[in-house]
């Protein structure tokens, strides 16, 4: 018999997730990806400023339950505050203080619950002067000292980033980490706590490199301004004879010292880190890099231990044959829009899906077994439902 498959590394957690978009919206897809069943909550009421995003997005729902809660009705505030009760984490993006308001905050959901985790996402944090500020992932890059240090457009500013990096991992892996560390915490102390996710200074934390050494020496980073960002030809992008693009990034000696050899400019080996030099190196690399194509030259110098990989499309990415083998692209079956592909979990340890995974409708709701196992009777259920507070 084959051994039985892995228990899933946060099976047996509940997340009631606010969310459906960005920052807080990629949290809980990780979150569910490591095994939580995480418990969407939308509102009932048509208008509401809420976006659903397109169908496959952020797993298509896959491992995810929903229910509609109307919050600003005291029924519905009471079967959010049940369900707490049966929760391990609360996940919210409201503006600072909006929950608050609603009945739903911190204070509200540990009165009920002491052991929850209550992770406030926002762009700036819950407090500062920048707090109420409205704003999306370029807003946070741009704050955060990111934006500042992208190469340039052809108008000499900032060139804007080619995915949502705030939301993604300043943001969606910020409070994800967060909140595995408070699960950690909570299983010796037996309380919960309350975690103020801002974005920006998650953005801080991917510049750290950059500010601690202005912090220290009091450097003004900028483009060019080190190997990481083009000061030096051997850590660049290049063109290729087929009008695609190759990724160098031999900043150590040994590599560089190979790349050159392989493409015949012996001669710049020593002057790998000479800055009087950068503009000839570069010259003479993007000629080399043009006289092939680009798969061309990375089945010759990928191999090579020179540090050069093939910069892909979004297109390509299906197809890149180590993608392919670690099996990273999963079915999945919608109720209304048939199979089709999508990533699996990619980050380690995650849980894979079936061999087919079951996304999620937008219009599903699973309202009744929720409250059923919240205490509620049938009569009760019934007339929440009845009454639009849930859906």
């Amino acid at each position: 018999m084959g051994a039985s498959p892995p228990i899933a590394a946060l099976h047996g957690t509940r997340v009631l997730d606010f969310s459906t978009v960005g920052p807080a919206a990629r949290c809980a897809r990780i979150l569910a990806d490591y095994g939580s069943e995480v418990v969407k909550i939308g509102s009932p009421k048509q208008g509401a400023l809420q976006i659903e995003p397109a169908y496959w997005a952020y797993g298509a729902g896959r491992g995810t339950k929903r229910i509609r809660i109307d919050l600003k009705a005291r029924e519905g505030r009471e079967a959010f505050l049940r369900l707490v009760g049966q929760a391990d984490v609360v996940l919210e993006s409201f503006r600072p203080g909006v929950a608050n308001k609603l009945g739903v905050g911190y204070a509200d959901a540990s009165r009920v619950n002491p052991r929850v985790i209550y992770c406030s996402t926002s762009g700036y944090g819950q407090t500062g002067p920048a707090s109420r500020w409205a704003g999306h992932d370029l807003d946070y890059l741009a704050i955060g000292g990111f934006l500042h240090m992208s190469g340039r457009s052809a108008d000499g500013g900032p060139a804007l980033p080619g995915a949502s990096i705030a939301d993604a991992a300043a943001g969606g892996m910020h409070a994800a980490i967060a909140i595995l560390a408070a699960l950690l915490r909570r299983a010796r102390s037996g309380r919960g706590e309350f975690l103020d996710v801002s974005v920006a200074e998650g953005v801080l934390s991917l510049m750290a490199l950059l500010v601690d050494e202005h912090l220290a020496i009091g450097s003004d980073p900028g483009p060019g301004h080190d190997v990481l960002s083009g000061r030096f030809a051997c850590y660049g992008v290049y063109a290729t004879r087929d009008q695609k693009w190759l990724a160098v990034g031999a900043i150590e000696t040994a590599f560089w010292a190979n790349l050159c050899r392989v493409l015949g400019l012996e001669r710049w080996i020593a002057h790998q880190y000479d800055d009087a030099q950068q503009d000839r190196i570069r010259a003479d690399l993007a000629a080399a890099f043009r006289t092939r194509d680009r798969d061309a030259w990375v089945a010759e110098l990928a191999p090579a231990d020179t540090c050069v990989a093939p910069v892909l499309s979004v297109s390509e990415l299906p197809q890149c044959p180590q993608f392919q083998a670690r099996g990273v692209i999963a079915e999945v079956e919608h109720p209304q829009h048939g199979r089709f592909r999508q990533l699996a979990p990619v980050l380690a340890g995650a849980s894979r899906p079936e061999p087919v995974a079951r996304a999620r409708s937008a219009e599903t709701s699973d309202a009744e077994p929720l409250l059923r196992a919240a205490g509620y009777a049938a009569a009760e259920i019934e007339a929440l439902l009845g009454a639009g507070t849930v859906a």
